[in-house]
């Protein structure tokens, strides 16, 4: 096993560009001889605190890198951010880490309103927006905002596979769409009729929005099962997809429940109690840290171990977690294969030509790439269904 996990480091770090021999190279600000500063923002507190695990488990990444060395012999100064999932918090707390704290680039920050709040003014300012923890795709714009990727699917893209998996296999659906009234729900709907065309006006039986701060869906959930629909298309997050599949079982609607990806973490099945999300199916093209048939998995046992030692006190079955730990991989490997040139530009052209790299919470068959017309950085999606403890892959679909 270790031979074939060095052989997967190996092959994942030359799938990068090699860093060419020269002489040091470094930007206006974030990076040094001895030190590369990094910002970032989450949620750790409001509405979506659930993804806060993500920052922190960027933060103990890095402190595991230190303890090592670093990256080419450079501390990574990862500054890590509260924006409560609010806008013009994020814009605040932005602003500081670029204007204050000085860092070369930002990395894995979460929220697509945030994202979308401060994505001009990072352009400006010509700081790398790297490896965004949303799917809404104006991140995925190399023409207009060359500065700016992201790390999961795009979330359109995965509308349009929902909408061709029913146009396959239930041509027939009546379907009911609950969708967060902003960028992030918007972009999943958009594909979604997009993708079924003249076919949206007969099979889209009724649609309902809420906000993000909105304490409950129950009006919304009772609206669309009055619909008479056998299909709900579920694109809320974290709390509010808990509460779904709850109200779901107590008023006795069992329509084909579709949960966009971002959502179906254990985190929010354990909220939801793993009975209520069984049958429920999702489109990734990650595997799940707290299914019992990846429990030998390499890079689960690698997170796993991980986890112990540096957040002991955080699930180590959190998928988010999970999914965050393979982000940072890869961008410790992007950073090595900057070697000494440390410039703005060079780590964008680093992060927009990955070839093929595997990460640990991938799926056997995806892989992250990137190129500099096409910043979208997974091209495969496995449909998937949970039988209430595992989830088992349907499907393979390709991307583009």
């Amino acid at each position: 096993m270790k031979a074939s996990i060095t052989a997967l480091a190996l092959a994942a770090t030359f799938a990068f560009a090699a860093p060419a021999l020269a002489q040091k190279k470094y930007g206006p600000q974030g990076a040094s001889d001895t030190e590369i500063k990094i910002g970032q923002t989450m949620p750790y507190s409001g509405p979506v605190s659930i993804y806060g695990i993500m920052g922190r488990v960027h933060s103990a990444y890095f402190q595991m890198v230190n303890e090592k060395g670093g990256v080419n012999g450079r501390k990574i100064n990862l500054i890590s951010l509260d924006d409560a999932y609010s806008p013009p918090k994020t814009v605040e707390q932005t602003r500081k880490l670029v204007e204050s704290d000085g860092v070369l680039f930002m990395f894995g920050s979460s929220g697509t309103a945030g994202q979308s709040a401060v994505q001009k003014y990072l352009k400006a300012k010509k700081v790398p927006q790297l490896m965004l923890s949303t799917g809404a795709s104006k991140f995925n714009d190399p023409e207009n905002f060359p500065w700016t990727t992201p790390i999961l699917q795009v979330y359109s893209t995965e509308g349009e596979v929902y909408a061709q998996y029913l146009m396959e296999e239930k041509p027939d659906a009546k379907v009911a769409i609950l969708m967060q009234n902003d960028d992030f729900g918007r972009d999943y709907i958009k594909g979604f009729k997009a993708k079924l065309g003249p076919k949206a006006a007969t099979m889209i039986v009724k649609e309902a929005t809420f906000e993000a701060i909105d304490p409950t869906v129950d009006s919304q959930i009772l609206a669309l099962k009055a619909s008479g629909a056998d299909v709900l298309l579920d694109a809320s997050l974290g709390k509010t997809t808990a509460q779904v599949m709850k109200k779901l079982t107590e008023i006795g609607w069992k329509p084909l429940h579709i949960v966009v990806s971002n959502s179906v973490g254990q985190p929010v099945l354990r909220a939801a109690g793993l009975d209520n999300a069984k049958g429920i199916m999702t489109a990734s093209g990650t595997k799940r840290s707290g299914d019992p048939a990846n429990a030998n998995d390499p890079g689960v046992v690698a997170y796993k171990a991980f986890m112990q030692k540096y957040l002991p006190g955080e699930d180590p079955l959190n998928e988010i977690g999970f999914s965050a730990y393979s982000w940072v991989v890869t961008l410790e490997k992007l950073l090595q294969a900057c070697g000494d040139d440390l410039t703005p530009e060079n780590v964008v052209a680093k992060a927009t030509n990955m070839k093929s790299i595997a990460a640990p919470a991938l799926l056997d068959g995806v892989s992250y790439s990137t190129k500099p017309t096409d910043y979208s950085p997974i091209k495969k999606l496995m449909i998937q269904t949970f039988d209430g403890a595992k989830w088992n892959i349907v499907r393979a679909v390709e991307v583009h």
